[in-house]
């Protein structure tokens, strides 16, 4: 049994990953339980959609990296830790669960301990920061193994050496086997919004968080503008802050008052599914810096949007530039002109880009090979003769 803790507040990249791996798991060989620490939130709905069951964590304290980086010095925090890996450790026992797969910073620190002093196996799924206290100073003392969703965010300083149990998957995706009508998605948005007919779109797609730099493509858009003010030009904001970090979306308004260009900044919200919404657009702008591996990169790909993004991060591993997309210098807004402006007015531009970029994701990505992948480290780390983990079949 393979079980994969979540907190259940939020539907992101990471839990679009782990769901899309769970839907995907040969169930003759392992049976998965899914475990949500906040019911009734956001992720429950995801998996209810998609047929998944999921059972309740026991009522413990959902910790923080940060947290167990000054554990040390707080008493208190200590006591609850304990309690907290106690109680998850006999959980754990009760299910008979011989793997626990992590997915995010506070279920790594949550449920590392708990899954060694239980006799589980512990893959810690990292998925952020490669400077991150966890992946440097936990998971190369409690991780089994560490599977990192690009190069750019392996571990930089491990506390202990971890190249012998360290891989690079890159995340699962779906490959659409009918893209939507590009022309129809559009528009529906300038119905939707009462605009002009030619109204073309530019979008960011994704969470409101700093490091992807919403306010990042607003400037870049007022960029284009300053250059090509008559250019029916307007950007979508797709996407809500995430109920854990401070919210950018006040400094994207007041960034876009500021430059005067309000009027051609639309926020979206969430949208599902998505892939009208990529369609729609003429380009996807991703400003986003320390980007590990963005999903919706490849999704833009997938559906032929052409992308222009920070040469950042895990962007330069998922772009070959003026290829597949076209790769700019971070903190620049004004450096996503040139590109824009070439894939906006030459029809052939567009076409050149969206064509090799869907070749690309065709061939890099998809749930088979990443499935594939995750079952041959499950089968690592518990031993093909030390247990066999697709001999339990207790439901959840």
């Amino acid at each position: 049994m393979v079980a994969y803790p979540f907190v259940g507040d939020e539907v992101g990249g990471s839990h679009i990953s782990a769901v899309g791996l769970i839907r995907a798991l040969d169930r003759s060989k392992y049976v998965p339980l899914v475990i949500l620490h906040r019911p009734g939130k956001a992720l429950e709905g995801y998996l209810s959609e998609r047929g998944l069951p999921f059972v309740t964590s026991p009522e413990v304290a959902v910790m923080s990296p940060r947290l167990l980086h000054g554990i040390g010095s707080k008493l208190s925090g200590a006591f609850g830790y304990v309690r907290t890996t106690a109680r998850l450790s006999s959980f754990l026992r009760e299910k008979h669960v011989d793997i626990v797969h992590t997915n995010d910073g506070q279920m790594h620190a949550t449920w590392a301990l708990a899954a060694r002093l239980s006799g589980a196996r512990l893959l810690w799924h990292h998925r952020g920061d490669p400077g991150a206290f966890g992946v440097n100073f936990i998971a190369p003392i409690l991780a089994n193994h560490i599977v990192t969703v690009s190069r750019y965010v392996q571990p930089t300083r491990p506390i202990l050496p971890v190249s012998h149990k360290l891989s690079v998957l890159h995340s699962p995706f779906d490959h659409p086997t009918r893209l939507p009508d590009r022309e129809a998605c559009r528009c529906e948005f300038v119905r939707e919004l009462g605009l002009p007919e030619e109204t073309r779109f530019v979008g960011y797609v994704g969470g409101l968080i700093d490091r992807k730099r919403p306010v990042r493509f607003v400037e870049a858009v007022h960029a284009f503008l300053q250059r090509f003010p008559d250019f029916p030009l307007v950007g979508l904001v797709f996407g809500v802050p995430s109920p854990n970090l401070p919210n950018p979306e006040p400094a994207v308004r007041t960034r876009a008052l500021e430059l005067g260009v309000e009027s051609r900044i639309k926020m979206m919200g969430f949208r599902a599914p998505v892939e009208p919404c990529i369609s729609a657009l003429d380009a996807l702008l991703v400003p986003a810096v320390n980007e590990p591996f963005g999903r919706t990169l490849i999704e833009a790909m997938l559906l032929e949007t052409p992308v222009i993004a920070t040469r950042h991060g895990g962007n330069v591993e998922a772009i070959v530039d003026d290829v597949t997309g076209f790769l700019v210098e971070p903190e620049k807004p004004e450096a996503f002109v040139d590109p824009l402006a070439k894939l906006l007015m030459k029809v052939g531009e567009h076409r050149r880009i969206r064509s090799a970029a869907r070749a690309s994701a065709l061939t890099k990505y998809g749930t088979a090979a990443h499935v594939e992948g995750i079952s041959l480290l499950y089968e690592r780390i518990v031993g093909r003769n030390d247990r066999n983990i697709g001999a339990r079949t207790t439901a959840p």
